[in-house]
Parts: structure tokens; sequence; C-alpha cells
């Protein structure tokens, strides 16, 4: 599932930033932020995805 990020945000809970991303089915939900990423980058999630700063694959 690919996302887009939407916002970027200081969390001072975790004293680090963190963004937004809205994916393609609909769902919301917010990320650490990726050292390099800009607002509009895709993030992909899933089990086949290529190895790129932001996408999240099962360990």
């Amino acid at each position: 599932i690919s996302g887009r990020i939407v916002t970027i945000e200081y969390d001072p809970n975790r004293n680090a930033y963190i963004c937004l991303i809205h994916y393609g089915d609909g769902e919301k939900r917010y990320i650490l932020h990726p050292r390099g990423a800009i607002i509009g980058d895709t993030i992909v999630s899933g089990t086949e995805v290529p190895i790129a700063m932001g996408n999240a694959l099962p360990l």
C-alpha cells in the first residue's frame, strides 16, 4: 500500500519528528520521520516492496 507524506511535526514526547501519512485506501497513520523525506514523498508498506528510505517491510 502506498501513501503520501502530508505533514511533518515535532513530537516532544519522543524528542523526534513524526509525519502523517495518507494511504491510498483512506487510512491515516503517524510514523517516525525518515531522514531526508519531505512533504509529498511516497512511502510504500508491504511484503514485496523495494528496500528504500521510509518503506516499511515485515521482519
